[in-house]
């Protein structure tokens, strides 16, 4: 091989580098345990519109049908809109994806789920996501401060 066919090489490799290092998704997961058996628990927030009933942030939550898919539209009580579609559910979980919001967040995939644990509920919410518009860390915090004020309400409302 000559050296211009050895540095372009080396230079694609470390090309492909930087595009794999920054296609690692960011991710947060945050839980708590809660008063009450799982099913309980389930029964308050696994509707999928039911996260305007125990999220301080969601006042309206619309639910719709477009081409077989379920989607939800939520307006925050500041008045931004964020459009979700349900990709997954089952008796104690569901998985969405943000499809448009005003959220530092792309490619965002979350699930919340409900487990016994103990005499309780344990709730768990987790996403993996790309920042947008801001940093990861940014981006990390403002998921995670959704997640806690979601669930501390959860745990409110259970009678924790």
């Amino acid at each position: 091989m000559t050296t211009r066919t050895l540095r372009t090489l080396a230079s694609a490799i470390a090309a492909m580098g930087v595009l794999v290092g920054s296609a690692a998704a960011l991710e947060v997961a945050s839980s708590a345990t809660v008063a009450g058996k799982p099913d309980a628990v389930w029964q308050k927030i696994g509707d999928f519109c039911a996260i305007q009933t125990w999220h301080p942030a969601v006042s309206k939550c619309a639910q719709s049908d477009e081409g077989g898919a379920t989607y939800r539209t939520l307006t925050t009580t500041d008045g931004g809109t964020i459009k979700e579609k349900l990709v997954e559910q089952t008796g104690t979980s569901y998985t969405y994806d943000i499809i448009n919001s005003p959220l530092p967040v792309e490619n965002y995939r979350a699930t919340i789920s409900v487990s016994a644990d103990g005499d309780g509920t344990r709730v768990d919410w987790k996403s993996s996501f790309d920042a947008k518009g801001k940093s990861d860390s940014e981006a990390k915090d403002v998921i995670s401060g959704i997640y806690k004020a979601g669930l501390d309400k959860i745990a409110e409302m259970s009678g924790n």
